[in-house]
């Protein structure tokens, strides 16, 4: 058998990034992630895996169809090595912890060697929004500097490659000093660098998201030879599938509040009527999904998505502009900067950007119903939003309602995430 890659994540989230590098055959030695809930849905994968390679998945599925709202996952964990739980660290990575940070992954990884590091630290700090909503506090935010923790590991594991994705505001903020500072610091260490943009829309997912995926290399190998890596070879696809028909077409009707955080959900179409869900393997391991939940919106909201998808449908996909509505409607204050706030997931192409705001409220995110009225209009769920991230439907997001939602508006989309797994492994 040829010996499987391994990599560690940093700032691993729900494991968007790790689901990607998973699926092509890599192996884990360690998640690095501060949020809780991540944590616990990363635990709750990582038994996913062994269990099915252990051809014991029946005992993920008894999970999910006795799971409780407010339980965390310990009865599935308990139902697997403890390793196999071991390798997610929750820690904030800083000054304070990457000592006990590094002890904790040299155990985990013991003698194996590191292939290559994966993660993208948080980017509010380089996003527009982050910046519009921060102002000057933007310069002082300590998340600004976390790219030089990610340099660390680097120093201390010597991966041949690393993968670092980020907004597109990372080659600008601050004057584009922490970018090429990153730049100095990985060449320091005897890496090349390249950014690229990529769309994950080109890429077989189903939203429009744009991201700078940044791929570093050792330019030279153990014996000082040139080494042959290379940015991979990311080709744009050209997509003829829609979000309406071919991603949310199967899952049941939901109405505003409808549906339970724990229940599983049986799919209304056959996995033959959706071309699209078997291809990116969204739909691949059960007949059934979960977290098919929509949040409760108020009259006054859907009184707004009514109009929002009524503009969109018949004047082909013009947008709201809040500032429009009519003052007995408008019960934000502000009305100069994001008159876009309400929108519509396009039904008849791709999706605009899911982000963690999410989590907020679901304005941002219409669900697309062709024929709209007050009482059917509402936000999509936590299951269709994984759907955007192209998040395979036995991914279970632990943690409250908009818990869920921020760890998958955060995420890497696992289709691109395979797709860049799948070229880099060519070059090993």
């Amino acid at each position: 058998m040829e010996k499987s890659l391994t990599f560690i994540d940093l700032f691993a989230g729900a494991g968007g990034l790790s689901e990607g590098f998973i699926r092509a055959g890599y192996t884990p030695l360690a998640h690095i992630e501060m949020d809780k809930y991540a944590c616990e849905t990363l635990k709750t994968r990582a038994a996913f895996h062994w269990l099915k390679a252990k051809n014991q998945l029946q005992k993920y599925k008894k999970y999910l169809y006795e799971k409780q709202e407010k339980e965390d996952g310990s009865k599935l964990w308990e139902q697997v090595p403890k390793e196999i739980i071991d390798i997610v660290i929750q820690a904030t990575i800083g000054e304070t912890t990457i000592n006990d940070i590094f002890k904790n992954v040299d155990k985990l990884k013991s003698e194996q060697e590191v292939d290559i590091i994966i993660g993208g630290p948080p980017c509010q700090a380089y996003s527009v929004a982050g910046r519009a909503r921060m102002g000057k506090k933007v310069e002082q935010d300590p998340r600004n500097e976390l790219y030089k923790y990610y340099v660390k590991f680097l120093e201390r594991y010597h991966p041949k490659m690393f993968v670092f994705e980020n907004v597109l505001g990372i080659r600008t903020a601050k004057g584009g000093e922490p970018f090429l500072d990153l730049q100095r610091l990985v060449r320091k260490l005897g890496y090349e660098i390249q950014p690229e943009i990529q769309i994950a829309s080109e890429h077989g997912v189903l939203q429009n998201r744009q991201r700078v995926i940044i791929v570093g290399w050792k330019t030279t190998d153990e014996n000082g030879n040139p080494t042959t890596f290379h940015y991979p070879e990311l080709k744009p696809e050209t997509s003829k599938y829609q979000v309406l028909n071919d991603l949310f077409a199967d899952l049941p009707e939901r109405k505003s509040g409808e549906g339970k955080l724990c229940e599983p959900i049986n799919y209304i179409k056959s996995l033959s009527e959706m071309e699209y869900l078997k291809k990116s393997k969204i739909r691949d391991t059960f007949d059934f999904t979960t977290q098919h939940i929509a949040r409760p919106n108020n009259a006054n909201d859907r009184e707004i998505y009514k109009i929002a998808l009524d503009k969109f449908l018949q004047n082909n996909g013009e947008r709201l502009d809040y500032s429009k509505l009519q003052p007995r409607l408008q019960h934000h204050k502000n009305k100069e900067t994001f008159l876009n706030r309400f929108n519509v997931v396009n039904p008849f192409g791709c999706s605009h950007t899911v982000v963690a705001h999410i989590a907020m409220d679901g304005h941002y995110y219409i669900y697309p119903t062709l024929n709209p009225t007050i009482e059917n209009v509402r936000s999509i769920t936590i299951r269709e939003a994984a759907r955007l991230q192209s998040f395979p439907d036995d991914y279970y997001f632990e943690g409250s309602r908009s818990a869920a939602f921020k760890q998958i508006g955060n995420a890497v989309p696992v289709v691109l995430a395979h797709k860049i797994a799948v070229e880099l492994k060519k070059q090993f």
